[in-house]
């Protein structure tokens, strides 16, 4: 367990051992005695907020509405900059979903919950308060991760798969860190652009185009946490110029790409979850350029 110090909170965060056996799935633990309101920042990812401690984290939305205890956040939730998040003896398991594998983990769409934020209940019903008790019964981060994974890949081996095509396109944009051509995507996989279109937002949660400024705002945004300058950042990312990197950020925090660079969310990132890196996919499978449709393997981020 590594600590994180952020103004007067001081964060206990815990990483597993070992890697989850369900391919895109990541987690990190943490314990925070006195959670500031921090910024919400949108990340390429469906996030479950396992809660089990004394506290419970609270977000406050943009509409004034404030949720409670374990939830499901959709892809790119926080958009805008409106969301925080604040809480007393906050302990939870939190876990990225790559869309990918998030309706099948979930038994919903990620498209259905549009961006926002739902108690896990409504998605899972008794399941949600059965893992809050079990985590909160075992007595140690290993025992909880492993808690957390075996409920995780039972859920994944019964729910349905997403599209080949469509796991193909995300592992595209995620690779490429944003970079890649959205009208390119549906020639390599061998569908019309309508068709792709539909289904990756059906059952991904986001068209294409919006999943590729995710992706790409996410890169930027770390490397500015990291501590490089905007114009560098900008460049590298594949942004039109500096100003372009500046309202794009501000579309996705309400923050200036200065402020986004001190926030804490960030600056834990590097923490709970080290590794980022996601090699290129230069060409699609010859399958799926032929239309046919592929054998469907375990989806990665």
């Amino acid at each position: 367990m590594r600590t994180f110090t952020y103004g007067a909170a001081v964060w206990d965060v815990a990483c597993p051992q070992q890697p989850s056996r369900v391919a895109g799935v990541s987690m990190a633990g943490f314990r925070v005695r006195d959670l500031d309101a921090l910024r919400m920042i949108p990340h390429p990812a469906v996030t479950l907020l396992l809660d089990f401690g004394a506290g419970s984290p609270v977000l406050d939305g943009a509409s004034g509405r404030q949720q409670r205890g374990s939830l499901v956040a959709g892809l790119g939730f926080g958009a805008g900059g409106a969301v925080r998040t604040w809480g007393e003896n906050v302990e939870c398991v939190q876990v990225r979903l790559s869309p990918v594998i998030a309706r099948a983990v979930l038994g919903a769409s990620p498209a259905d919950l549009d961006g926002a934020v739902v108690p896990l209940g409504d998605l899972w019903g008794r399941e949600a308060s059965r893992i809050r008790e079990r985590l909160g019964d075992v007595p140690s981060w290993r025992e909880r991760f492993a808690l957390t994974d075996a409920l995780l890949a039972r859920r994944h081996e019964a729910g349905p798969p997403v599209d080949p095509e469509v796991a193909w396109a995300w592992r595209r944009i995620v690779g490429s860190r944003g970079a890649v051509r959205v009208d390119g995507l549906a020639d390599e996989v061998g569908w019309s652009r309508k068709r792709l279109w539909s289904r990756f937002r059906s059952q991904l949660g986001l068209p294409p185009k919006s999943a590729v400024k995710l992706v790409r705002f996410d890169h930027a945004a770390h490397r500015l946490a990291a501590g490089d300058g905007a114009a560098r950042v900008a460049a590298d990312a594949g942004y039109a110029d500096q100003s372009h990197l500046h309202r794009d950020v501000m579309a996705f925090t309400g923050a200036t790409p200065a402020t986004v660079a001190g926030e804490a969310f960030l600056a834990v990132d590097d923490i709970a979850w080290p590794s980022r890196g996601t090699p290129a996919w230069p060409h699609a499978p010859r399958d799926l350029r032929a239309g046919r449709r592929p054998e469907v393997r375990r989806p990665m981020l």
